[in-house]
């Protein structure tokens, strides 16, 4: 479910679609550090996808902090501009190779 939290994605959306992972809207990231009441919903949120037992995904990770709360509330993916911008395919290929080689993975 996609962007969760805005539009039509609402709570009982949660028991009436199939889905395989709940995607928080960035409106939601964008706040948590600087506003206790955001980064607990954000942990409610999870702990609901828990409950449904799929992955939560958060977009819009600007910042170190954001994806340091994310990862200690059990956030499953995080993306945003704080890893990269949107790249075409062969560019995230050579960004992949370029992080496993200086994190000292072999690739082959």
């Amino acid at each position: 479910m996609d962007d969760f939290g805005s539009g039509y994605s609402s709570l009982n959306m949660l028991t009436s679609l199939t889905f395989d992972a709940l995607k928080l809207d960035m409106a939601f990231v964008r706040n948590i550090c600087s506003d206790s009441k955001a980064a607990r919903l954000v942990g409610i949120i999870i702990e609901i996808a828990r409950l449904l037992e799929v992955p939560v995904i958060a977009e819009g990770v600007e910042h170190k902090e954001q994806m340091e709360l994310l990862k200690t509330l059990g956030c499953d993916v995080i993306q945003g501009y704080y890893f990269s911008k949107p790249l075409p395919p062969d560019e995230f290929v050579h960004l992949i190779e370029k992080q496993q080689k200086e994190n000292g993975y072999a690739y082959s």
